[in-house]
């Protein structure tokens, strides 16, 4: 059996409306993140009620969850992207721990 190694990076979960969504990509692709996955139609409850995730007229019209695996250091420019965008519209954004086995999948060259 071979042993893998852990490395530690930190996840980013952006929850926006999905018109916003071409601005988070941007941004990731800006500071160096090598990728992002993007999940449409999200539903759920927060401080603006409840969201549907069905489509209403497009797929800009719900919300969508964008989430990227980067290094500790690409998490503050990530950050001071994203602070106009949450100035102005309503989402959400967690940053949590996480572990890789292949952190050079994770890692600008």
């Amino acid at each position: 059996m071979v042993s893998l190694t852990l490395h530690p990076m930190k996840e980013i979960k952006i929850v926006v409306q999905g018109e916003h969504a071409k601005f988070i990509t941007d941004l990731l692709d800006r500071v160096g993140a090598t990728g992002y996955t993007i999940i449409n139609n999200v539903s759920g409850k927060g401080q603006h009620g409840f969201h549907e995730g069905h489509l209403l007229f497009n797929d800009i019209s719900s919300q969508v969850i964008v989430f990227t695996v980067v290094p500790e250091e690409r998490v503050e420019p990530i950050l001071a992207g994203l602070g106009p965008l949450f100035n102005k519209h309503s989402g959400a954004m967690f940053v949590t721990d996480v572990a890789v086995s292949r952190r050079e999948h994770f890692v600008a060259k």
